[in-house]
């Protein structure tokens, strides 16, 4: 595991180091879990970016339609 060192504000160290003593976790514990859901969060809307964009995209929705159309076809044959 490397080591990183940063600077914090003192009111975000403050607020920290309340909430390490309230949950009896490690301050690093603490930030590790937060940068992790930040960073989930951040690629998530990176995702949700880029679905909104190819909604708009023609191409995108005719591929889309063209793949409906195969899977309906599948399931018809399936049912017989």
């Amino acid at each position: 595991m490397a080591t990183y060192t940063s600077s914090l504000p003192d009111e975000l160290l403050n607020r920290l180091a309340e909430t390490s003593k309230e949950l009896k976790q490690p301050k690093n514990k603490i930030i590790e879990r937060a940068l992790v859901i930040f960073l989930d969060e951040l690629k998530r809307a990176k995702y949700a970016k880029s679905y909104k964009k190819a909604s708009n995209d023609p191409n995108v929705l005719l591929m889309a339609e063209e793949g409906m159309a195969e899977y309906l076809k599948m399931i018809e044959e399936a049912e017989k």
